[in-house]
């Protein structure tokens, strides 16, 4: 059974085995994994068995230091731009030869896994790592083959992440010593220079986000998900810090996945084995999902331990505050088992307003839930990419644009004809701030955006009135169960209405400038969802 995305599958061109005189690791157990870091020095062991590790200088995602090999393949189909930047063919033959050369004399810890919980569509992986404890990065979050599987086990993709290997921009073509390079012809993605464990699944991710749209007409999406226990499934898109992992970790629902997946026909799939949450300020109380889920086996990110004790500080953010946890999804106990589930009753698009202008829930139509898919609107979380310390206006094509090797059209296209044959509930949710911009309002709170998201699945919210908000025109429930009234309408919580009203048109300004990029290809049922700005 053919279960791969790529074209000739069983070829073993370009996945040859790296040859090296150091020690070979193959896919060593997470005990053996967790024993092999702290032998090399790289993490401790903190009170609840986790490892923690550090990153080193970088702890984010290099947007700008990640390319594209430009060749037949993508020519024509990749969008090429600041955001999917080209790289040379023939640059990236002698980087990954230089590469080959610094790992000879290396020991590498090499995983086969899977990426795609939809065997019909899944992706087969093998990685190779110089730290361990990456390699159990890797364990924790792809998807793991059982024994039968890793015999006579052909990679369709592979994964060479060397964190102590730096490139010459002058001579290899790169803008600085760190990089992350993704060949897709080759079927190879090159990381050096950066410990970030991140890269390695986010590589992984827009290999994804370019073969299933372009080769098998799936929607990939940057989302979470979960099913309730009648089946139905709800998708949470977000960029990272908007709550996705959080959100969707819902007690009540079983968790498919918190970050990346795909929606076929007839299914929504979990692409990964494991999730991977920022954990600044968390507590049990707050997340108890998550904070049950930071057991050995685990691993925490650029965190710090409490002084005279192995108990992990979450409010320590003296390295960053993208502090992260990864984990097997199994660790959650309600997780879905396998990562599957039916076509979505509820998608929630998630921002994080920095502006406290967007209501905590909102409720759109067919145009207007295009017209904000494709804005993919929210603030960069401080820590969550380098050199951002502080939530920053951003637009973000389909809520993933960093991910997004095809031009947004293809995503939006096809979220399009989903909606159109399937009849969903569209929702818009604030977790960003209320009561005024940042610095002058405060972040929402999570156990009323909780309340209003349980609202919704439960159809508790179809026996309210609604009102049109005055700018961006979408539905307002003016009540909801476990909701002070007030909350529900951001204007009424701004110590001077005029002030929001002010806010609300620059906001709306903002959007429609951004929009104006994908104006030649929307068409007037996407461009009525656009806010009013007269």
């Amino acid at each position: 059974m053919q279960n791969s995305v790529l074209e000739n599958p069983n070829s073993s061109e370009g996945l040859m085995d790296i040859r090296t005189s150091g020690n070979v690791y193959l896919n060593l157990p997470p005990a053996s994994l967790v024993e092999q870091s702290l032998e090399r020095s790289e993490g401790f062991l903190t009170s609840t068995g986790a490892l923690m590790a550090d990153t080193g200088k970088f702890t984010g995602r290099s947007p700008q230091d990640r390319f594209i090999v430009l060749d037949y393949k993508t020519r024509e189909s990749v969008w090429w731009g600041d955001i999917n930047i080209p790289f040379d063919s023939d640059k990236f033959d002698l980087l990954e030869q230089k590469m080959m050369y610094f790992l000879s004399e290396k020991d590498l810890f090499v995983r086969d896994a899977f990426a795609g919980a939809d065997e019909n569509h899944r992706l087969k992986l093998r990685v190779y790592n110089t730290l361990a404890w990456h390699n159990l990065f890797c364990h924790n979050m792809f998807l793991r083959p059982g024994k039968e599987e890793l015999e006579n086990f052909v990679p369709d993709f592979k994964i060479i992440c060397a964190p102590d290997f730096e490139a010459n921009p002058e001579t290899d073509g790169t803008k600085n010593p760190n990089f992350a390079i993704l060949n897709l012809s080759k079927r190879t993605i090159l990381i050096g220079g950066t410990a970030y464990a991140g890269e390695m699944k986010k590589g992984i991710f827009s290999v994804l986000n370019f073969l299933l749209p372009h080769d098998k007409g799936i929607l990939s999406m940057h989302c979470s998900a979960n099913i309730g226990k009648k089946g139905d499934t709800a998708i949470f898109f977000g960029l990272s810090g908007t709550g996705k992992t959080t959100l969707s970790a819902d007690p009540n629902r079983n968790l498919i996945g918190d970050d990346e997946h795909g929606w076929t026909d007839n299914t929504v799939f979990n692409f990964e084995g494991g999730c991977y949450a920022k954990v600044v300020d968390l507590s049990r109380e707050k997340e108890p999902e998550i904070w049950d889920a930071i057991k050995f086996g685990s691993i925490v990110e650029n965190t710090r331990f409490i002084p005279g004790t192995r108990e992990v500080d979450y409010s320590n953010i003296e390295v960053t505050q993208n502090t992260r946890t990864a984990y097997p999804i199994h660790y959650i106990p309600n997780a879905q088992k396998p990562s599957i589930g039916g076509i979505p009753k509820n998608i929630f698009f998630l921002t994080a307003d920095a502006f406290g202008v967007i209501p905590p829930i909102s409720r759109l139509n067919k145009s207007q839930a295009m017209y904000h898919f494709i804005s993919g609107y929210t603030a960069k979380v401080a820590g969550t990419e380098m050199g951002v310390t502080e939530p920053k206006l951003t637009f973000s094509a389909c809520f993933g644009a960093a991910f997004l090797p095809l031009h947004p059209t293809a995503y939006a296209q096809l979220f399009g004809e989903k909606m159109e044959k399937h009849e969903v509930n569209v929702w818009l949710i604030n977790t960003g701030w209320t009561g005024g911009p940042y610095g002058v309002g405060s972040r929402m709170k999570l156990p009323y955006t909780r309340a209003m998201i349980t609202a919704a699945l439960e159809n508790k919210l179809d026996q309210v009135s609604f009102i049109k908000h005055e700018v961006f025109g979408f539905e307002v429930p003016q009540s909801c169960e476990g909701v002070p009234s007030e909350i529900l309408n951001p204007k009424s919580t701004w110590k001077n209405p005029d002030d929001y009203t002010i806010q609300a048109k620059k906001l709306a300004i903002a959007f429609v400038d951004n929009f104006k990029k994908f104006e030649s290809f929307a068409n007037q049922d996407i461009m009525n969802g656009a806010p009013e700005i007269c």
